[in-house]
């Protein structure tokens, strides 16, 4: 990361636990707490276009506007605007519905400091940030693939890179996905390169959640 001062706003409706986390986050280097919100309609009010947060941390329940449509608001009117949930909800639902409503980083209450400076930094730097408990309840939960996904807005994909990307959201292993399509390993990881390169993806998690948040996989 550059040494630019990144800025964080703060969705919560318990006061102690936005003023800890304010102090935890004004002590990470090259990070500053630019406002705290009661929920997401007091978040909303705060933001000023001249000055807008890096990552917006919101937490998913919340009275009055709840996570799910602060950040579905937020992805709407400011799509450049980086969103991290911040929960004690674990549950596979919760996190899909965020995913789904356009966050891009999900990570529990009870995780280390470390980890939510990673949070930061990776979803500064990559787009998104999923640890290993959040990503394997996501990849659980995208066992039921449906054969009926609207694809035309997918043009830049072809027809076998959709149904390389559909398996991919299951828990087959690469060999096994290339197995069901009858092609060879590699063959199969040249799939994977050109939708990466395609969509500017690196890993099989961005890939996923690409395939969420696109309706090419129903949940």
């Amino acid at each position: 990361m550059s040494n630019k001062t990144r800025y964080i706003a703060i969705a919560d409706d318990h006061a102690l636990f936005r003023k800890g986390i304010s102090s935890l986050i004004n002590s990470f280097p090259g990070y500053k707490v630019l406002f705290e919100a009661s929920d997401g309609k007091d978040f909303i009010r705060q933001l000023r276009l001249e000055a807008l947060p890096d990552i917006a941390l919101l937490d998913i329940t919340m009275p009055g506007m709840d996570g799910y449509a602060t950040a579905q608001w937020l992805h709407i009117n400011h799509p450049d605007m980086n969103i991290l949930a911040l929960s004690t909800m674990d549950a596979e639902a919760a996190i899909i519905k965020m995913i789904r409503s356009g966050a891009q980083g999900y990570i529990l209450k009870d995780a280390e400091p470390e980890e939510l400076k990673l949070a930061f930094d990776e979803v500064l730097n990559n787009g998104y940030f999923y640890n290993e408990l959040i990503t394997k309840k996501v990849m659980r939960s995208i066992t039921a693939l449906s054969s009926n996904s609207d694809i035309s807005g997918f043009i830049r994909l072809t027809e076998r890179e959709i149904e390389f990307l559909k398996l991919l959201c299951s828990e087959r292993s690469y060999n096994e996905i290339a197995a069901e399509m009858f092609v060879s390993p590699r063959t199969a990881e040249g799939y994977r390169n050109a939708i990466c390169e395609k969509l500017h993806l690196k890993t099989r998690t961005g890939l996923v959640l690409y395939a969420i948040k696109n309706g090419i996989v129903k949940i």
